[in-house]
């Protein structure tokens, strides 16, 4: 589904149709739920209707029906530019190995 063609009360619909499918998979009455989430009937009802409510309210109503994985598209994933990359990089770079006969006589070799 591309979500860029809808119109924002299309996308106000789907929502509202989400809410009551989960609402009615877990054989929950408007009124259970509207407690559950702290608001009135009438506002579940506006939003399973697909109007326009708080973004709170969905929050609320998604928390109740255990729906607030659909959030995951949400997330900000930290990424890293290709300059710091580097920089990482080469601060985990293996060091030159020194060689026995590089030790000069200030370092003498130790007695361990």
């Amino acid at each position: 589904m591309d979500y860029n063609q809808l119109s924002d009360m299309a996308i106000l619909q789907r929502i509202g149709a989400f809410v009551k499918h989960h609402r009615m998979d877990q054989n929950k009455s408007q009124d259970q739920l509207a407690t559950a989430a702290g608001i009135s009937r009438s506002t579940l009802s506006l939003l399973e209707r697909g109007e326009k409510v708080n973004l709170i309210t969905l929050i609320q109503v998604l928390r109740v029906l255990d729906q607030l994985q659909g959030l995951v598209s949400f997330e900000i994933k930290q990424t890293i530019s290709p300059i710091e990359y580097l920089k990482v990089q080469k601060k985990y770079e293996r060091q030159r190995i020194r060689n026995s006969h590089d030790i000069t006589a200030d370092n003498p070799p130790s007695e361990w």
